[in-house]
């Protein structure tokens, strides 16, 4: 049996699906083969385990079918390596196992497998969940894609602006840490940390003259500069990923007592998220320097935000839990994220 398994045919109308198969029985690719052969798949194959993440890397498959018994390395420790790669952790991985035990199960989603399928493998199942897990593997590709070039646009409008420096991993750092304070769930919390990227990606709608003018703004250059907001939402709008950060987006410059902008909302009329992110972007921005300002040491900063809460611009209950976040002995939140937004850049 040869080690490698050759293209076959593709489906007409879209690319077709690419299948890799690990497993170190050869009897066991010929059934493999054949069910990819009917399908119309891209399929490839190796019974080695050590080619699989060198085939994977090369292949770009949108799924990996790998068996779960192997000598060398097992499917459960391949599947992991899988999903600890950076370059290969959004490829579906199928375990094809003869074990059918619940401890076996529980072992396969612990290493990060996305579906089981039992031996001998049936082939009109093993095509619809191929079909079915590729098909999940595109939207997601796509998605990754425009939120790179999101995230790219959203780093050229702060690159334009000399004095915030990494304020966008600042608040990245910040929309964790404050999120867990909060007790927030995970999707809330990472849509904190996109909003950290993301918030002021309407500026790019804005002109440089305006963006980047060294004075006070007149009416007419405040009545655009306000618009910044609406902006960044409506570009962000058609991507489902983006349903909580959306909010964040738009609302992140309205007050509590709603003198804010762009719609004057009030009190909890204000998103939460969108609340606890104008915080901490409000806490960066008096802990940086600015050409109007010098920067405030994290306590002055703390102070100013306690005198404008009671002036009436901050939700009042998530300001003092900022409060008590903001002076944990030995934390200062500026230096903390500054080293982390540091590290984020390097990586």
């Amino acid at each position: 049996m040869r080690d490698l398994v050759g293209v076959l045919h593709q489906a007409p109308g879209e690319p077709p699906v690419r299948v890799l198969a690990i497993d170190d029985d050869p009897r066991a690719i010929p059934v493999l083969e054949a069910a990819a052969s009917l399908a119309g798949f891209e399929f490839a194959a190796a019974t080695q385990a050590d080619r699989c993440l060198d085939m994977a890397r090369e292949l770009e498959p949108d799924v990996i079918l790998l068996d779960a018994l192997m000598p060398t390395i097992d499917g459960f420790e391949l599947c992991r390596r899988i999903k600890s790669d950076d370059e290969l952790e959004l490829i579906p991985v199928v375990l094809v196992t003869a074990l059918d035990s619940r401890e076996d199960r529980l072992a396969g989603l612990a290493a990060g497998c996305d579906d089981f399928m039992s031996k001998p493998v049936d082939r009109a199942e093993l095509t619809a969940r191929v079909r079915s897990l590729a098909r999940i593997r595109r939207i997601t590709e796509k998605l990754d894609d425009a939120e790179r070039v999101l995230e790219s646009l959203a780093r050229s409008v702060e690159a334009k602006d000399g004095t915030t420096g990494d304020h966008c991993d600042r608040l990245k750092w910040g929309g964790r840490s404050f999120g867990t304070h909060l007790g927030l769930s995970e999707p809330e919390i990472r849509a904190l940390e996109r909003a950290g990227i993301l918030h002021d990606i309407g500026k790019i709608g804005i002109p440089d003259a305006v963006l980047q003018k060294p004075g006070k703004l007149n009416p007419e250059e405040w009545q655009l500069m306000r618009r910044h907001p609406v902006i960044g939402a409506e570009l962000l709008a058609p991507l489902r990923t983006m349903h909580r950060v959306v909010p964040i987006v738009r609302h992140h410059h309205e007050r509590w007592d709603g003198k804010g902008y762009p719609d004057g909302l009030k009190g909890e009329e204000i998103p939460l998220l969108a609340r606890v992110f104008q915080i901490l972007d409000a806490f960066d921005a008096l802990t940086s320097e600015r050409p109007y300002k010098p920067a405030f040491t994290s306590e002055q900063s703390l102070k100013i935000l306690e005198q404008e809460m009671a002036a009436g611009k901050w939700d009042p209950r998530l300001l003092r839990e900022f409060l008590v976040f903001g002076r944990q002995p030995g934390l200062d939140l500026h230096r903390r994220a500054s080293e982390a937004g540091d590290s984020s850049t390097v990586a």
